[in-house]
């Protein structure tokens, strides 16, 4: 980087009134103080809101200001910031030399404090976490997949979660189901859950339905998700999930584990012909034995916790329309040798559902 375009905090102290400061931190930032001065634009609001600061100001010199420099680096190569320097060390440097800092005379927001991280991800921003704040998921299932799946879905601010599952809970549920815990024994997962996801983010709103999901219930208990994940551990389940969500034409992330192994995959068939259903990767049940679930076979504590935390980040891809979710793929993953394996899913031509 050019020297010129590195303006030092002592050059800035001496003369500081020389310059139009923008501060491109997210708001939450500005809790610990800003230099007197500064605009606050965030970056969460895209580059040409910060190329608008700068074309306001004009003929007076633009010196961008951010934590440490390193955003600001970003921002230089790109058409409108060819003028601009920025603050050698960022506001972290400046609070090292113990030069005075402006602090807020309101709160920050909760929200934006919360959200910060996702506000610096251009992938996401404000906009995206806007959307987050709309979206309506439907999780089955509050036990072993279940639960990193709602924790973090709630901390990521997702509006409302409707949490579905008939059970409740047993001590031996509490080596992988990270939800609950033990002087909840014998309440209810729903109830469980919502403590604890409230307690988490009480800003979004859940919804517990202490409901075994049967083909009498499904479409009621289904309907108005803009996603659902299941979590269940079982075929039957798993087979009305895929059939209901095709029905009423709503995406759905799948999971499965079995002692050091796990899958995840994104079943959304109404999208496109080719997009395959659950039943095309498994058109029947395995017999009876040959595919024995946790409380048969036995799973590591922390491999949910690893499976479920896919399921989550495939769920808020979708949500947020991010990159290539699991589409038509299988991730298959051997903890044991830490593998992950991606296979390529095809539409079985004879599947009556997809």
């Amino acid at each position: 980087m050019p020297a010129e375009r590195l303006i030092s905090i002592d050059d800035l102290s001496r003369n500081a009134a020389a310059w139009a400061l923008i501060d491109i931190r997210e708001p939450a930032e500005l809790a610990d103080g800003f230099i007197n001065g500064s605009q606050n634009v965030p970056l969460s609001l895209g580059d040409q809101a910060i190329r608008a600061a700068i074309e306001g100001a004009g003929d007076v010199p633009v010196l961008l200001v951010c934590a440490s420099g390193k955003r600001c680096e970003r921002l230089l190569g790109l058409p409108g910031f060819e003028s601009v320097a920025i603050l050698e060390g960022g506001v972290t440097a400046w609070r090292s030399a113990t030069l005075p800092l402006t602090k807020l005379a309101c709160a920050i927001p909760s929200s934006d404090e919360r959200y910060l991280r996702h506000h610096l991800l251009p992938q996401v921003g404000r906009a995206g976490q806007e959307r987050l704040s709309r979206a309506r998921v439907t999780l089955i299932g509050a036990g072993g997949l279940g639960s990193p799946v709602a924790l973090y879905l709630a901390a990521a601010g997702v509006g409302t979660v409707t949490v579905i599952d008939q059970d409740r809970i047993d001590r031996s549920n509490l080596q992988r189901q990270i939800l609950h815990t033990d002087d909840r024994v014998g309440t209810l997962k729903v109830e469980s859950a919502r403590r604890t996801l409230l307690a988490l983010n009480p800003e979004i709103t859940v919804h517990a339905r202490p409901e075994r999901l049967d083909a009498s219930n499904a479409r009621t208990l289904l309907s108005g998700a803009d996603l659902i994940i299941d979590g269940s551990d079982n075929f039957e389940t798993r087979y009305l999930v895929n059939d209901t969500a095709l029905q009423l034409q709503i995406p759905w992330v799948y999971g499965a584990v079995q002692a050091f192994a796990g899958q995840v995959s994104v079943f959304a068939p109404h999208t496109s012909p080719d997009q395959p259903c659950y039943r095309c990767l498994f058109p029947e049940a395995p017999a009876p034995g040959e595919a024995p679930n946790c409380a048969e076979a036995g799973v590591l504590g922390a491999l949910p916790g690893l499976i479920g935390s896919l399921q989550a980040i495939e769920a808020l891809k979708w949500l947020l329309g991010l990159d290539e979710p699991l589409l038509g793929k299988l991730l298959c993953v051997d903890a044991l040798r830490m593998d992950f394996r991606s296979i390529r899913l095809g539409r079985d031509p004879a599947c009556l559902h997809s």
